[in-house]
C-alpha cells in the first residue's frame, strides 16, 4: 500500500479539459517511478495515490495549483534573434533546449518573433491548465 516514503512504478495519462491527450507513459510502454515525500510531485497528487496498492487505477481531477502550477511571469524571456543560428531559426512553436550553467538543458517553448526579439516562454507546458489524471499502480515498494 502506497504511503510516506514508499517508492512507486506506475503508468499515467493526463487530459486536459477538453478532453484532449496532453501525455501518457503508454506510448513508449515506459511507466514512471515516485519516491513519495520527495517534492516531485504535488501534494495534492501524491494524496490521491496514497493508500493505493499494486493493480489499482484511478481518475482525478487537479487544478493548475495542484499539478503543475499556474504559468510564472519571471519565466518569460526576451532573447535578441541574432542567438538563433540560420541553420535553425526561432519559428513560433518551436522547442529548444538552453544549455544550462550546470551543464544540463531546460527547453522553452517560442511564443512569439518581433522583428529582433524572441519571446521564449520556460513554463512548463501544461502550467495554469486542469488536469485529468489516469493512473494505475504497476509496482509499491516500500
Amino acid at each position: 500500500m502506497i504511503g510516506a516514503g514508499s517508492t512507486v512504478i506506475f503508468h499515467f495519462d493526463i487530459k486536459l479539459a477538453d478532453g484532449s491527450a496532453a501525455e501518457s507513459t503508454r506510448v513508449h510502454n515506459k511507466p514512471a517511478k515516485l519516491q513519495m515525500g520527495d517534492g516531485s510531485l504535488s501534494p495534492a497528487f501524491e494524496a490521491e495515490l496514497t493508500g493505493l496498492q499494486a493493480g489499482d487505477k484511478k481518475t482525478f481531477t487537479l487544478a493548475p495549483q495542484d499539478a503543475y502550477g499556474m504559468p510564472n511571469p519571471d519565466n518569460i524571456y526576451y532573447v535578441d534573434r541574432s542567438k538563433f543560428s540560420l541553420d535553425a531559426p526561432a519559428q513560433v512553436g518551436m522547442i529548444i533546449g538552453f544549455a544550462m550553467p550546470d551543464g544540463s538543458e531546460l527547453p522553452g517553448l517560442v511564443r512569439e518573433v518581433v522583428g529582433d526579439s524572441v519571446t521564449i516562454d520556460f513554463n512548463h507546458p501544461l502550467a495554469g491548465q486542469t488536469l485529468t489524471f489516469n493512473v494505475e499502480i504497476v509496482e509499491v515498494i516500500n
